[in-house]
């Protein structure tokens, strides 16, 4: 079921890449249901706060009527950044589901995990779909450097 849902936060990724966006998704599960997908519009909407994250956990709220997202996991293409991990946390989600990890982090999967679980007290699994999660980063990358962005 897990891969079912990241192949979901990877069709938002293909959104964000065909807008020029950075290409992230998300998506929130309640109960085996999917209640929020977004992917990355920051440069769309011209602003900082626009990642896939934020904009997932806006929706999930409004649709639970809610800021809590009790019950909710979160899966996400790529390692969130630290405002979409505090906003995380901050919501309540208790298992975040990670395809790829930035690679400019230094720091180890299990550190992560861990780093995860007591600062945030958020259960992570990272490396679902890994490949189709850092292939379709790497591809939009190389082709905005051949493209001159």
């Amino acid at each position: 079921m897990e891969e079912k849902w990241m192949k979901e936060a990877l069709k938002e990724a293909k959104k964000a890449y065909k807008k020029f966006e950075i290409p992230v998704g998300a998506v929130i599960v309640k109960e085996n249901k999917i209640i929020a997908r977004a992917h990355n519009l920051k440069e769309t909407k011209k602003t900082a706060l626009a990642h896939a994250e934020i904009l997932a956990i806006q929706k999930a709220n409004k649709k639970l009527e809610n800021w809590r997202l009790l019950d909710c996991d979160i899966y996400i293409t790529l390692e969130p950044c630290q405002m979409c991990l505090g906003a995380i946390a901050s919501s309540r989600i208790k298992n975040m589901y990670i395809g790829t990890l930035d690679p400019k982090s230094n720091e180890k999967k299990e550190e992560k995990i861990l780093r995860y679980k007591e600062q945030y007290g958020i259960n992570a699994k990272i490396g679902l779909m890994q490949e189709e999660c850092e292939y379709i980063l790497k591809d939009f990358f190389k082709n905005l450097r051949k493209n001159g962005g």
